[in-house]
């Protein structure tokens, strides 16, 4: 929810029902993932900020399993809150990747296309299996995760059973750029 000025501190998850199989989340770790960009990719990205923004279009028909890809266009006139690129966590002082592919939509002051090939990177970087972990839910089961550090993402692989769950979002705060050495 990085597209809100003052996005989530965190989220917890109450699992109610849960299929027979799949609906697994992933939990991808941005603090390692910032940490094993080469120096010079550290440097280019600090003091660097993004446009984040809600550019899916949500109300499916019958007939689409996924909304359709925002125009490039879409993604230009797009606004929403601009985040630092590399935010340093407020308890631990550790530098995090800052981006998603859900809602960074470009650079401050690029467009969208000039951003792609390096959003790209960092969204394929941020996903690597070396920083993802995989829960699986069961009837019963509770996970709290760090929105500021975190990505997140349920597994849709379970068509036509049910998941149930119940969210607990916490209030956050604007995110702390880090800071340059």
């Amino acid at each position: 929810m990085t597209c809100y000025d003052e996005p989530p501190l965190g989220t917890m998850l109450f699992a109610e029902e849960c299929p027979e199989r799949g609906g697994d989340t992933m939990f991808a770790g941005m603090v390692p993932a910032y940490a094993a960009l080469s120096d010079g990719l550290k440097r280019t990205l600090l003091g660097t900020r993004a446009v984040h923004a809600n550019v899916r279009k949500l109300g499916l028909s019958y007939e689409q399993t996924s909304p359709p890809e925002p125009s490039i266009a879409e993604y230009d006139a797009a606004e929403g809150p601009l985040h630092p690129v590399v935010t340093r966590h407020p308890e631990t002082a550790q530098n995090i990747l800052y981006v998603n592919p859900e809602y960074t939509t470009r650079f401050e002051g690029w467009t969208r296309r000039e951003s792609l090939g390096l959003l790209r990177y960092l969204f394929d970087h941020g996903g690597k299996a070396e920083f993802v972990t995989r829960f699986t839910w069961r009837p019963g089961s509770i996970a709290f995760w760090d929105n500021r550090q975190v990505w997140h993402m349920a597994v849709n692989d379970y068509h036509g059973m049910r998941r149930v769950m119940n969210r607990i979002l916490l209030h956050g705060s604007p995110p702390v750029p880090a800071q340059t050495p």
